[in-house]
């Protein structure tokens, strides 16, 4: 994605930025201080990615590790920003239940076996969701979903059913 169109996504969603206009403590705790967070952690320097976007989804996910602390995951190619959030994290391709996991947007037979193994701690990434925007309308509107974040590049879905159900569109 070159920089025109990263700014343009930017400008665009700016009057969303760092959970302005989120009503609740908890989403907006989540949004300042897990998804929009800008203080540097201990592990960014040697978690250095190939590209902008890479290092950019991989910060993002060490947070949510950071923040979730899943005791099992899927391998994937972030496995090592994930770890370094978590480094109780065991990494195993079958898992009885979903805590923390990731899925692209392509993918519906995966986030279709990844659902069926979720409750109301379970928190999914999906990526690229700027690429199937129908598809991650979908998504928002299952009602097996809570709480969505729509960053643009990836998306963020919580199955807490004790919540209403609210979707969220941030500047990430």
């Amino acid at each position: 994605m070159n920089l025109f169109k990263r700014c343009l996504v930017w400008l665009s969603r700016i009057h969303r930025c760092r959970g302005f206009g989120i009503q609740s403590p908890t989403d907006y705790s989540f949004v300042r201080y897990v998804i929009n967070e800008h203080w540097p952690y201990y592990a960014y320097e040697q978690l250095q990615g190939d590209d902008w976007l890479t290092s950019k989804l991989g910060r993002l996910y060490f947070r949510l590790a950071n923040w979730r602390q899943p005791s099992m995951m899927i391998p994937d190619e972030y496995q090592r920003y994930w770890q370094a959030g978590c480094q109780q994290t065991v990494f195993t391709p079958t898992i009885n239940k979903v805590e923390l996991a990731r899925v692209s947007i392509e993918d519906k037979a995966a986030w279709e076996a990844l659902l069926s193994k979720c409750d109301d701690q379970s928190v999914m990434v999906v990526e690229s969701i700027w690429r199937d925007l129908e598809r991650w309308h979908e998504i928002e509107s299952d009602t097996r979903t809570v709480i969505t974040y729509d960053l643009y590049y990836c998306g963020i879905v919580c199955f807490d059913r004790t919540r209403y159900k609210h979707h969220y569109k941030i500047n990430f």
